[in-house]
Formats: structure tokens, sequence, C-alpha cells
């Protein structure tokens, strides 16, 4: 994602630009994969001289990310630093003055790291995805980057944290955390986002291009439906579901996948899985309904528009929904493009009425929400 181009420049340009540009930030140090060498030397190339004069040679990263960071904090530690920032390069709207916060942060704790409040609800979930405790929001934030350490303090820690086997902390703040160093946390920014989907590249290309579009809502409904036959597993959210039975179907018979391409469809007015892949065109016999899902949320897409959300319900007996449902969001945010929060994923019986509570097929119904640029009439 680093490397991808935003508005012309690359992600780790953008996001270097601003440490670089600080007097006060005496020396810049990338971790980068060992393969990414020449992807980094030509990103490197478009910044001024003035700017890529002050970059250390790089460092090369582990398997993970806290494995990445200790081995850039092992190549700083022969220049002696009191203090260190760890920034995410995927993040590149980092500003001057959150910068800023983060470098007196620095001075005033051993440990701290940027927030920012949490406005939903949040849930903690048991195994089998039941409500185990609804902490209070007022006390919790979604914690950013850049985040401030007393440079030999972390560097210890991440020493410790290796010695004992703990290698999979995904943020210092939480490795600190664990180390016992008192973590504080001062303001962040709420337009300090991270990179990860495509989705998220869209929404930064609009923000950099300053426009001001106006969206209107869009929602659309799908449903699906497939009888049982013969076969031991059924497709469900793009997951593989062992079953005593299968489905009678031309592609996988994904019922959630498809009723979730019709509802964006149906947002779009763009037909129905049937006008784009038709049934009579073997080519589709067999075939993933991921593909169904993905061509769809890229029709939304080439019309510049967002997905908001997506929300699903099996109509069934059995199988039952509930052991693999978080893998099936999770498929599902996946092949769309979408984070996981916004895939909602729900299931119910018929109470043994109809075809469904006779146990003769499956069915699904799904909701999509999207936004598309508003058109003057």
């Amino acid at each position: 994602m680093q490397y991808r181009l935003l508005g012309g420049k690359s992600v780790l340009v953008r996001t270097l630009d601003v440490f670089l540009r600080r007097p006060v930030i005496e020396k810049t140090l990338v971790v980068i994969h060992p393969d990414d060498q020449g992807l980094y030397d030509r990103a490197i190339a478009t910044l001024p001289a003035e700017l890529s004069g002050r970059l250390l040679p790089v460092a090369y990263g582990g398997d993970t990310r806290q494995l990445s960071v200790r081995n850039g904090l092992e190549a700083l530690s022969e220049f002696f630093p009191e203090r260190v920032l760890i920034h995410d390069a995927a993040r590149p709207f980092v500003t001057e003055s959150l910068v800023g916060r983060a470098l007196e942060a620095a001075l005033m704790w051993e440990a701290s790291v940027p927030g920012i409040a949490v406005t939903d609800t949040i849930k903690v979930t048991g195994p089998r995805s039941e409500v185990v405790s609804t902490p209070d929001r007022v006390s919790l934030r979604a914690v950013q980057t850049p985040q401030a350490f007393g440079f030999r303090s972390l560097l210890t820690a991440h020493r410790e944290a290796a010695s004992a086997g703990r290698r999979n902390f995904t943020d210092d703040g939480a490795l600190a955390e664990w180390a016992g160093i008192p973590v504080h946390v001062f303001e962040g920014d709420p337009l300090n986002i991270k990179l990860t989907h495509d989705s998220d590249f869209e929404e930064a290309e609009r923000r950099l291009r300053g426009l001001a579009m106006n969206y209107v809502t869009r929602f659309g409904t799908g449903f699906d439906v497939h009888a049982f036959g013969d076969g031991d597993h059924v497709w469900l959210g793009g997951v593989k579901i062992p079953h005593d039975r299968g489905v009678i179907a031309h592609s996988d018979g994904d019922v959630i996948l498809h009723a979730l391409t019709d509802a964006l469809l149906g947002a779009i007015a763009d037909g129905d899985i049937g006008t784009h892949f038709p049934p009579s065109d073997p080519q589709w016999r067999g075939a993933s309904s991921e593909r169904f899902l993905s061509h769809a949320a890229a029709l939304v897409r080439a019309q510049d528009g967002l997905i908001d959300h997506l929300d699903a319900t099996l109509l069934c007996e059995r199988p039952r929904l509930g052991p693999y449902r978080e893998a099936m969001r999770q498929r599902i945010a996946e092949i769309a493009g979408l984070r996981l929060d916004q895939v909602s994923l729900k299931a119910t019986t018929t109470e043994k009425l109809g075809f469904t509570g006779r146990g003769e097929g499956i069915a699904a119904q799904a909701a999509a929400t999207i936004r598309l640029p508003e058109v003057s009439r």
C-alpha cells in the first residue's frame, strides 16, 4: 500500500514529507520489506534532494509489524537517540500539528499514543458471537500513530517481548503496556486514517482533489434461494461449510453472496445477477460466487459510488450460521473491499414453516446501502 500512488505521489513519500520537514526530527529511518528495495528507491527519488538527504539507510523488516519495528530500533541504536516516534507509512494524512503533539508528548511521557474518542457502541463477544460485555465508550480510544517513546525503554521492551516469545503485538503502545511502562494518550486526528482497502484510496483521492461532491444515498435489496440436493457441503458467505446436503445450482449456489450481489445491483439500478451472469452461459457453471459480488462492487465504484454497508440474513433450519459467522463477514468484507464493521450477517429459522422449515432448501435476503454522486438535472 505504501508504494501505491495517491494524487500522483506514493503514499510513502506523502507520509515522509511531513516528518522530513521538521528540523527537530534529527534522523528518519524507513523499515521496508527486503523485496521492496527497488520500489523504495524509485519512490524516494521523487523527493527533493534536501529531504531525501536526511533519510538514513533503510532497515529490513520481519514477518510481523513488531519484528519490523524492532529491526528499525536496532538500526537506530548506534545513534543513541533519547526519543523516537513510530509511524505507519500507510497514514499519509498525518499533519504537522499531530506530529507536533507527538513531539510534545515525547518530552513529557516515556510512552504516549494518539487516540480519538470512540463514537460507536462496542461489544465484546465470546466464542459463539454472544455478547460478553459492553464497555463504557466514554473511556475508549481508537489508537493511531505516530506514537512517541523513550528510545531505550522501547528497545528494551521489544527485546524482552522477543525473549518471552511475545511476537504479535499490533502496536508499540500495547507492547509498552505489557512491559509495565505507563502509556498516556494525547489527542489524535480523525482524518489520520490508515489506507487499507480500495475504498480508503478512493476516499483519499477525492479528499486530495478537494471535490465538494454531493452524494445521494441509494438502497438495494436482494433475495436468493436454492433447493438442497446431493452433496457434502454448501458455500455460504464465501466460506465452504460441511453439511449433509449440497445445493442445486448453476454456480456454487452461495445464496448469501447471490443476495448481496443483487442488493448492490439494485442500488445502482443495473439489473440483477441473471442479467450479468446468465445461467444459460456455460462459463458460469460451478463458478465461485465471489466473482459475482466483486463484479457488483466494482460497478458501484465505477460510478464513483461508495459502499457504506452490506447486511444479509440467512433463512434455514440447518446448517447453523454461528460457528462460521465471523469468517463469513471477513470474507465478504475482503471480496467487496470493505471494513469488517461494514458487513452484517444474521440468521433465522422459519419456525418449521415453508420449504426452508421442511429442510427442502436454503434462502438469503440482503440489503445494501451505497452513496452515488448526485446528478444535476
